[in-house]
């Protein structure tokens, strides 16, 4: 295969103003977008290898034939550069490197630490709030049963802060053993703080500890007679036993750890990452990162790394089920990066390398699972293909739906679909601008919808060129939305893009769907159809999305409070008003007073929220 040599040629010709210095460089195509961000101990010395491109890879011969420019940068150390090319990775996606597709967050278990009787609560994304933070757990779910043991097991309250102030009675968390009900004083701040500490103990790997400390409370109690006591005790034993007795697996001696495996097969890769915290397996988390089909599991597992703790923080130990291309520098990044040592181990035998083992196994179970599903996904885009006569198997199928009630807070939502199945990553929401179209009218949100969306693709693509433009529009809707799109499409020149439409069955019916198609009569699918059964999974996810975007909306314009329409009341007044009163309508309820009572309120203010309540007094 013969590739054009102008990318080359233009290598070449940079290669004397690069230094022999550490740093990361970045390949670019004619439009100025990132091809690929590769590291160095020496620029120019690993830049000179793709100015002979006849000895790399087609993968890479192709990123050389389509490079227009090069850009450096230069680092003091080559762990610098590797903590950086990870940073450029993740914020240019490049599509010649290894890529870490779905790196979204993790929870934690935040234990606060500003208030006198501390809420236990489920935290995701920056740290900002005083506390002790524990995690991360690979899931929600993890998290949730966490919690669940801890309320059990230390009656921690959960309400938010405003919630507690507030609070007349116990809630019913306390009637069902699950909260100490601080709110209403019937634990002392002392007794609290003591569960509060055997929480965190708890969270920290002390569960054994705390057992005993409990155990040793139940007998005291028990000899006492103090039998009400000791059943309560009792039952908080019997939740941290649930904990022990649970199988899992665990690693003796080892209290922070992630164990990371790589398993390739058919020239994919699924990494399987397990968290150990507190010396407890705290979830895991399968990743397929996107790759070359020669780019073997070391090389994999080494890019993943870096791209993978430059979202997280890295723990103190890292077991490894391959050794890595460039082990010590990758340590020595991860060290700059956590402000610690930082172990990266390949365990050859023993209770590690079983972990170790354990996780490839998951790998390869999550990675035969997705195999599968790709073939079955790629046979139904076949399918389609023949059903809908396209061209050829869309590789990308957007799918449109509004969402809105009687025409407020409307919304469209665009889902995305291709051969690996929903693209999340790719999904938009478009708050509609209604003042020019009638309350409801649905046409016309959809000609909005498709009218923004691809004159933003216009500007920013008009060459399509960067894999963002869909082989088929596939809208929640009948003949009336495909006429609409169709005109929207056609006002911008675009009347080649594949457009159809799929309208719910009588009394919204699965199976019973009418498909419209540009130019052709309606028709329906056999009920049985895979293609019927993929394009209203389509639909659905469109919809589900649709409607979580609208709610998200809604739940915005209704958490206005009325006190924000109070003349002088700014947000510091509202939060010690609602703080007091629990909520706006029973701050609209209270009389001058009571509203002299609340901190940072004064008389003339006071008066002045009560008039606004009621102009007739």
């Amino acid at each position: 295969m013969t590739l054009e040599p102008e990318g080359a040629d233009l290598i070449r010709a940079e290669l004397s103003r690069l230094p022999a210095k550490p740093g990361i460089y970045r390949m670019l195509n004619g439009q100025g977008d990132v091809l690929y961000v590769g590291k160095a101990k020496d620029l120019r010395k690993r830049v000179t290898a793709y100015a002979r491109p006849e000895r790399q890879s087609l993968r890479i011969r192709r990123m050389i034939a389509e490079t227009r420019g090069l850009e450096f940068v230069t680092a003091h150390t080559e762990a610098e550069a590797l903590l950086l090319e990870a940073n450029l990775i993740k914020r240019f996606r490049p599509r010649y490197n290894i890529l870490l597709r779905d790196d979204k967050s993790f929870p934690s278990i935040l234990i606060a630490r500003d208030h006198p009787f501390p809420q236990v609560l489920k935290h995701r994304g920056a740290r900002a709030r005083k506390g002790d933070y524990f995690g991360p757990f690979a899931s929600v779910w993890a998290v949730n049963e966490a919690l669940s043991v801890m309320q059990r097991a230390f009656l921690l309250r959960s309400c938010p802060d405003s919630v507690f102030a507030n609070r007349a009675r116990p809630c019913l968390l306390h009637q069902i053993k699950r909260c100490s009900a601080p709110c209403v004083g019937r634990v002392t701040e002392k007794d609290y703080a003591r569960q509060v500490a055997d929480a965190r103990a708890f969270l920290a790997g002390r569960s054994r500890e705390i057992q005993a400390q409990l155990s040793g409370q139940m007998q005291a109690a028990s000899d006492r007679a103090e039998f009400e006591q000791a059943a309560e005790l009792r039952d908080r034993l019997r939740a941290l036993a649930q904990v022990q007795s649970k199988e899992r697996v665990h690693l003796a001696g080892v209290t922070e750890a992630d164990v990371i495996a790589a398993h390739q097969a058919g020239g994919h890769t699924c990494i399987e990452v397990f968290f150990f915290r507190a010396g407890a397996n705290w979830g895991d988390r399968a990743y397929f990162p996107s790759h070359g089909r020669e780019d073997e599991a070391p090389e994999v597992l080494e890019a993943f790394l870096g791209q993978f703790y430059a979202a997280h923080p890295p723990p103190k130990l890292i077991l490894l089920s391959h050794r890595l291309p460039h082990r010590a520098l990758v340590a020595a990044a991860l060290e700059i990066r956590a402000g610690r040592k930082v172990a990266l181990q390949t365990p050859a035998r023993g209770e590690k390398r079983a972990t170790v083992e354990h996780a490839l196994a998951n790998a390869q179970g999550a990675l035969t699972r997705r195999l599968a599903e790709n073939a079955s996904q790629q046979r139904l885009l076949e399918a389609l293909t023949e059903t809908f006569a396209l061209d050829a198997v869309p590789m990308r199928i957007e799918v449109y739906d509004n969402s809105h009630i009687q025409g407020r807070d409307a919304v469209g939502a665009m889902i995305v679909a291709g051969p690996e199945g929903f693209m999340k990553g790719a999904y938009r929401k478009f708050t509609i601008k209604s003042e020019d179209m009638a309350p409801g009218d649905d046409y016309a949100m959809m000609r909005d919808v498709l009218a923004r969306r691809f004159s933003r693709a216009l500007k920013e693509d008009p060459d399509r060129a960067s894999g963002q433009w869909p082989d088929l529009v596939l809208l929640d809707g009948g003949a009336g939305q495909l006429s609409a799109a169709s005109q929207a499409l056609a006002d911008l020149g675009l009347g080649d893009i594949a457009l159809a439409a799929i309208a719910k069955g009588p009394e919204r019916t699965s199976g019973r769907a009418r498909i419209f198609l540009p130019g052709r009569e309606p028709f329906r699918l056999e009920a049985r159809d895979p293609v019927l059964y993929f394009i209203e999974r389509l639909r659905d996810e469109a919809h589900r999305f649709a409607i979580g975007v609208h709610r998200a909306k809604r739940g915005r314009g209704m958490a206005r409070s009325a006190l924000d329409e109070i003349p002088g009341i700014g947000n510091r007044r509202k939060r010690a008003l609602l703080h007091h009163f629990g909520a706006a309508e029973a701050v609209s309820r209270a009389g001058r007073a009571e509203l002299e009572r609340v901190p940072g309120v004064s008389r003339a203010i006071a008066h002045k929220i009560y008039d606004w309540f009621h102009p007739e007094g």
